[in-house]
């Protein structure tokens, strides 16, 4: 029986993970215990540390063999559990991965300065790789991700949220962490430029995919699956890829009803269910696979001019596995 993707991936990396464990145990290291407690409540709760193993493993596939890889990945781990933590106390989600947001639990200034934290210790720990250009893409991603999350919010609740809109947005609040992460590894391994953009654009592409993946989720995964309550993008007024598509060919009939739906005050499961049947029906679900699949693709055509190795094998099953997942 051919195992599935996520097993083989985890089979590969499961020595890895173990030492980015520990890594990210070790170099978390607060004066105060409570934010240690705060940022834990996130960090150790059950992330798949996408973006650490990117960024190993695009050192590896440029050759890198210096040994620390594991300590530089924590980088892109504390940076995106900084922006998960602020993104709650702006979305006032309930739930993450599962369990109660931080913010529920202790108050919200006390989440966002521990927040703070995180993005102050990967500047630290990527001052500590004494490349400027790793220290210059962690300062784009800070820069690009605060505006993507910005640009998102100032776009709460428009209607007629166009397909470019969107696709701005996911790249600036999601890809540019992935691309940052590939890039990373390229110059850390001090790569020629041509494998670094290659990486770049690789990172670029699974980033978006990744983003799609997650959008079509929120309308056909279930609570259980996803961590969260589904259609969570859509009570927080985030039109995504789906809804966008499907909005643009309806009816006339159809779209206003969509649209008094997403605007409801109140979220009726029967309403959404009936809104998810309209989304498939209008191929919005379909356009939006259609669209991860063409990323992927292109991710993985990023890839060809490098040698056949295990990194490389791990990374053309990641771009596989960011449209495949279940969660």
């Amino acid at each position: 029986m051919t195992k599935g993707i996520k097993q083989q991936i985890i089979e590969q990396v499961a020595p890895d993970l173990e030492k980015v464990e520990i890594a990210l145990e070790h170099h978390l290291n607060p004066n105060l215990d409570l934010v240690k407690e705060i940022a834990s409540h996130l960090l150790f709760s059950g992330g798949k540390r996408l973006r650490p193993l990117l960024m190993i493993h695009s050192a590896r596939l440029c050759g890198y063999n210096e040994g620390y890889e594991i300590q530089f990945s924590t980088i892109f781990e504390y940076l995106h559990a900084a922006t998960l933590l602020h993104d709650d106390v702006v979305d006032e989600a309930d739930i993450r991965r599962g369990k109660k947001a931080a913010h529920t639990k202790w108050s919200a200034p006390k989440v966002v300065l521990t927040g703070d934290f995180l993005l102050a210790r990967a500047l630290n720990i990527a001052a500590k790789t004494k490349e400027p250009d790793i220290i210059s893409v962690i300062a784009k991603i800070t820069q690009d991700m605060s505006q993507g999350e910005i640009d998102q919010l100032n776009k709460k609740g428009k209607l007629d949220l166009s397909e470019d809109e969107y696709l701005n947005v996911i790249e600036r609040k999601t890809a540019v962490l992935i691309q940052g992460a590939c890039q990373s590894g390229a110059i850390l391994a001090k790569a020629l430029k041509e494998k670094e953009d290659a990486l770049n654009q690789y990172g670029y592409h699974l980033g978006m995919a990744f983003q799609m993946a997650d959008d079509l989720l929120d309308y056909t995964a279930s609570a259980q699956e996803l961590g969260k309550n589904p259609g969570a993008d859509m009570r927080e007024g985030k039109l995504t890829l789906p809804l966008i598509h499907s909005l643009a060919n309806a009816t006339i009939e159809d779209k206003d009803w969509m649209e008094k739906a997403i605007k409801a005050e109140s979220f009726d499961q029967d309403q959404f269910e009936k809104l998810t049947e309209k989304l498939y029906s209008y191929k919005g679900i379909k356009y939006t696979q259609d669209r991860a699949k063409d990323h992927v693709k292109k991710a993985k055509a990023c890839l060809d001019s490098f040698d056949a190795c295990q990194s490389k094998q791990l990374l053309c099953l990641i771009a596989d596995y960011s449209i495949e997942r279940k969660v």
